[in-house]
């Protein structure tokens, strides 16, 4: 086998433990947490409104950490700030499991999404530098594909130890997973290669600098990336929401729901194929026009036969955009400044995931829950309209 071709000679089952491995045991920690934030904090006395502020705070500490969290991976490298991630998030899971109060569930709950932050900048850099170019997309979707599995997975492991050790269970299953997760990032290999002897590494640029450098494709492709992920957000609302105007029961709302999951996560590994192959418009065009779409027809849905196809084809459209915000990220990024690019990237896609819902419930409020729906639908028309005029065509196509 050539050494000249190490997109052939390379197997992601041969980086399947140390770079996959993290990313589905810290899914697993999310999921199994994310649905007992709010019944911990009733317990403690807070009221509904307190409740979602408390679960809300792990969207903000990872939203103010993505600039911190850019520049602790760039001075102490991927795989250790995977470990220090993972220890952080470990010591939060302790916090919550002994809250006494709603300070203390608050601070563990802000530090999960600190941790968090960390953690998803750094495995990221840790698979660029672990795959080939030519495999990037279906790398990179199959690693947000496996934390999706995780998330998936997350709740049940979660409600087996619930029954035994009510709601603290729940977090004992994210501490022994963040743990496991810290542990295989503790003695996987680093991937990238080091310096020379006698040689010194190039100074780190400031983030001002990576963005004045940089802002046109913050401010262009970077728009998209913020649309795409306000609506992807977005979707986790709709469902539930429109479920429940449409009158159908929990039961049935959880099956559906069960249903888009399963879809979503079916297409991660072909989408990436595709992206390498053919190009990166050539699955996120068609995943921001189709959630776009599909947002649309749940506005317009007056029964639940619409109403199912239209959120399976918003389940498909979000699983084949998976790892799109990471390979767009990946390939704009300078070899000089990535983790700095990056950081800014997503400090973008998250603060995307945290407009969607607020803009979405905002108009629920001042119009309909409808017309709230099909706002988020327009915007996912915008996504796709920036990737087309700024993601190359396939050769094939020019």
């Amino acid at each position: 086998m050539p050494e000249s071709d190490p997109q052939t000679a390379f197997r992601l089952r041969d980086v399947a433990v140390p770079a996959f491995g993290p990313s589905l045991l810290y899914g697993v920690s999310n999921g199994a947490i994310l649905p007992v934030i709010a019944l911990s904090a009733r317990e403690l006395g807070a009221s509904m409104a307190a409740s979602g502020f408390i679960v809300a705070l792990v969207g903000v500490g990872s939203l103010v950490s993505n600039i911190p969290a850019a520049l602790f991976t760039a001075r102490h490298g991927e795989r250790r700030s995977m470990v220090a991630a993972s220890l952080v998030s470990a010591l939060a899971m302790l916090l919550c499991i002994f809250a006494t109060s709603l300070g203390m569930l608050a601070a563990g709950v802000f530090m999960v999404g600190i941790a968090s932050s960390v953690f998803l900048l750094a495995r990221q850099g840790y698979m660029v530098d672990a795959v080939p170019a030519g495999m990037r997309a279906r790398a990179l979707s199959t690693l947000a594909g496996t934390m999706r599995i995780g998330v998936f997975v997350g709740p049940f492991a979660g409600a087996a130890l619930i029954h035994l050790m009510d709601l603290q269970g729940a977090y004992w299953v994210a501490l022994v997973a963040v743990l496991g997760a810290g542990a295989i990032a503790a003695v996987a290999p680093d991937m990238k290669a080091p310096l020379n002897e006698g040689e010194v590494p190039p100074a780190r640029p400031r983030m001002h600098e990576v963005f004045r450098a940089h802002r046109h494709v913050y401010l262009t492709l970077g728009l998209g990336i913020l649309l795409v992920s306000a609506v992807r957000a977005s979707r986790q609302v709709v469902i539930p929401l429109w479920a429940d105007h449409l009158g159908i029961d929990a039961a049935v709302t959880s099956v559906i729901y069960g249903l888009v999951a399963a879809v979503d996560m079916s297409v991660f590994y072909p989408a990436g194929v595709v992206m390498d192959r053919r190009g990166r418009r050539a699955v996120a065009l068609p995943s921001a026009l189709m959630m776009g779409l599909a947002l649309i027809g749940i506005a317009l849905s007056g029964g639940t036969a619409a109403f199912v196809i239209t959120a399976m084809l918003l389940g498909l459209g979000n699983g084949i955009s998976s790892g799109i915000v990471m390979t767009l990220g990946a390939d704009a990024a300078p070899p000089h400044a990535r983790t700095e690019f990056l950081g800014i990237w997503r400090f973008m896609a998250d603060l995307g995931s945290s407009l969607g819902p607020v803009l979405l419930s905002g108009l629920t409020a001042l119009v309909s829950l409808a017309a709230g729906v099909a706002a988020m639908g327009a915007l996912g028309l915008a996504a796709a309209a920036v990737f087309w005029h700024r993601l190359p065509r396939p050769p094939s196509q020019r």
